[in-house]
């Protein structure tokens, strides 16, 4: 037998959905997510471009005896950590923010009741 005297409702997530926080949290990770796709798929196709396009600028010599074709494919994989690292940081006041529209909600719900 459940020791809860009252029943478990589920949020009104359409509600929720429509409400102007979580309508902000969305804008917020577009603004995040939408740019930094922009910029890893320039950075990640300009090396192939590049090297298709101008050859005798990612033949030269960069530092000793490594292209600019080798050093910019290599900057590639620090690139990649930082823009996790940078979204691990933004997905932290993503979190932040979606718990902060449920608790609204549950708080709305049980000011109701």
């Amino acid at each position: 037998m459940s020791m809860h005297t009252r029943q478990e409702r589920a949020p009104d997530w359409e509600r929720m959905a429509a409400s102007g926080a979580f309508q902000e949290l969305l804008r917020a990770k577009r603004r995040f997510i939408v740019p930094a796709t922009v910029f890893f798929l320039v950075y990640y196709f300009a090396l192939p471009v590049l090297t298709g396009y101008w050859p005798e600028l990612m033949a030269r010599k960069i530092l000793g005896e490594f292209s600019a074709a080798y050093v910019f494919a290599l900057s590639q994989f620090p690139m990649a950590w930082i823009l996790a690292g940078l979204y691990l940081r933004a997905a932290g006041r993503f979190d932040r923010a979606a718990g902060a529209v449920v608790a609204a909600e549950e708080a709305r719900e049980n000011n109701a009741e």
